[in-house]
């Protein structure tokens, strides 16, 4: 069964609760205050629990790595940041990311998606590799289509696998960006440049370089439009695996933190797939990378947190990640006097029924 075949995802559009989730922050408001942008977070959050008193249990972060072969057009890594390094650093708790995880009760694990180095047994390590990295894109296609079918059927079951109603998606990747860049310029018919910007003062030199390489793999891969064929053409197998660990998250209404370029492309082909998937994500930023607010453009958003960071993508969910328990226990854990009232507005009924205060280990 293809990875389109098994997407069912409900969009979470629901005037008859939008107006009740609204009225309930309303009436709270006139007694205590209003909370300002927590306000439509907390909606937004009740619309995809479809619930009044929405709660969130063991939530997930989870990084997806692997190398690209783009990598050795001579794309720019500092010391100390290559993929198999980024990734031992995060499980064994050297970068912000894995100690703010930590500390907001995220549980962290890394994902060998593509990894070209082999990395060191980890109780937090998945391995999933598909290749030792991807091809060049330059050249040819980074994936063949079953490779990219695989990688999203990996994520698929990884996505089963996890506990919890919240997943973070990030990527360590060197040359992720790039081809993240890629993926999202074919599928949204937009100039790869505005991608690639860094920021305003960028090393013209190295944008020029950048651009070399980037639009001679456009050139190559000309005629491919079909989102899992892009994705083979221009990205990488933790972008594939993110596609498909998204749509299981979606298919059981669970929260999306989207935070980095990676992580945007593979919504992209996502929303290709099942446009609803995208009702279901928060984004997240982790550096103040000028092609990052391009393609938060594309989704009509920008992150939930600005903090002006320049870090290992993850690290900006793990931060605003508070933001949204705060949101939900707007709804769920502010008392509301004798009555708590009812969790849905008389008339809503659900398949999938409210969500248990204390839910079993393990509950997905």
């Amino acid at each position: 069964m293809s990875p389109t075949q098994r997407s069912l995802i409900t969009p979470t559009a629901n005037a008859l609760l939008e107006r009740a989730l609204r009225d309930k922050l309303q009436r709270r408001a006139e007694t205590v205050g209003s909370l300002g942008e927590l306000e439509p977070l907390a909606v937004r959050v009740g619309l995809i629990q479809n619930t009044l008193k929405p709660r969130f249990h063991d939530p997930q972060l989870v990084l997806f790595a692997s190398d690209h072969g783009l990598a050795v057009e001579g794309l720019p890594t500092p010391p100390g940041h290559g993929t198999a390094e980024r990734a031992t650093q995060a499980l064994t708790g050297q970068l912000p990311v894995s100690v703010f995880a930590h500390i907001q009760g995220m549980s962290l694990s890394v994902v060998d998606a593509g990894v070209a180095e082999r990395l060191g047994a980890h109780e937090r390590l998945l391995m999933r590799k598909i290749a030792h990295g991807t091809r060049n894109a330059r050249v040819g296609p980074a994936m063949t289509v079953d490779q990219a079918q695989a990688a999203i059927r990996a994520g698929m079951e990884i996505g089963e696998s996890l506990p919890g109603n919240v997943l973070a998606c990030a990527a360590i990747a060197v040359g992720g960006n790039e081809s993240a860049a890629l993926v999202l310029a074919r599928l949204a018919g937009v100039p790869v440049r505005e991608l690639l910007i860094s920021h305003p003062a960028m090393d013209p030199n190295r944008l020029t370089h950048l651009l070399v390489i980037t639009q001679a793999a456009q050139g190559r891969h000309r005629d491919v439009t079909d989102p899992v064929e892009v994705l083979a053409a221009f990205g990488g197998f933790e972008m594939a695996m993110m596609v498909g660990v998204m749509l299981v998250a979606a298919s059981r209404r669970h929260l999306i933190l989207v935070d980095g370029l990676p992580a945007c492309a593979a919504l992209m082909v996502a929303a290709r797939i099942a446009a609803p998937v995208t009702d279901y994500c928060v984004f997240c930023r982790s550096h103040s990378h000028n092609g990052l607010d391009y393609a938060l453009n594309m989704f009509h958003t920008s992150a939930l947190l600005e903090l002006g960071m320049e870090s290992t993508d993850g690290t900006g969910a793990t931060l605003a990640w508070p933001l949204v328990r705060a949101a939900a226990a707007l709804l769920s854990e502010v008392a509301e006097g004798a009555d708590p009232g009812p969790s849905r507005p008389g008339g809503i009924t659900s398949r999938i029924g409210d969500l248990p205060a204390a839910p079993a280990p393990g509950a997905g």
